[in-house]
């Protein structure tokens, strides 16, 4: 694939976001010992051995990261959990699944790295990693895009929070940025909508 640039269409307000964060998905894993519920002393409960992973997701900090001089917010959340085999035993494993937003000045091998940390003494298995994309904002396409959008928008440039495929075009060296529709603050909410004042404004841009 050859591109002089590229636009993502991901909403963004009818302003330029730039680059992404990356995100990484582990598995947090906890195990037990079997054993009928009416004699839970016989087991161990991998369910409650979940809970300190579950306390530390709840009382993390986001971190907010200066990349190129836009501010990206990291995230790091249980996003599944399972465990139990029968309403009368007690489950001998319990997985957690987390989802790690991690900003674009980290490497996917940085942001494991800092998973396995923050859950030492547990098992960790990585199901899915994608790196980031800085900002890029200093390409003259980028440059001269941002440009024409404030012109017209009198908006300014942004940062990606979530993952977006402008990572993969810059991973093939060519300049991206996120620019579309609709409030990227509502994506996967209930009210999640597009107005149509920011259709017209990114068509017109």
């Amino acid at each position: 694939l050859a591109a002089d640039f590229a636009i993502l269409g991901e909403p963004t307000s009818a302003a330029v976001e730039g680059g992404c964060n990356g995100t990484i998905r582990a598995e947090i894993r906890t195990h037990g010992r079997t054993a009928h519920s009416a004699r839970a002393w016989r087991g161990v409960n991998a369910i409650h051995a979940a809970a300190p992973i579950l306390e530390r997701l709840r009382t993390h900090v986001p971190t907010e990261v200066d990349v190129d001089s836009l501010v990206y917010r990291e995230g790091l959340n249980a996003v599944g959990i399972r465990g139990g085999i029968a309403s009368n035993m007690i489950p001998d494993e319990c997985v957690v699944t987390v989802n790690y937003r991690f900003a674009p000045s980290r490497t996917v091998a940085e942001a494991e790295a800092h998973v396995r940390e923050l859950f030492a003494g547990h098992e960790v298995v990585i199901t899915d990693a994608a790196p980031g994309a800085r900002p890029g904002l200093d390409d003259p396409a980028v440059a001269d895009f941002v440009g024409a959008v404030s012109a017209h928008t009198g908006g300014g440039v942004g940062p990606k929070y979530g993952w977006t495929d402008v990572a993969r075009f810059a991973s093939l060296g060519i300049p991206a940025v996120n620019f579309g529709p609709g409030d990227p603050s509502l994506a996967h909410a209930d009210d999640e909508r597009c107005p149509v004042s920011d259709i017209r404004a990114c068509a017109a841009a």
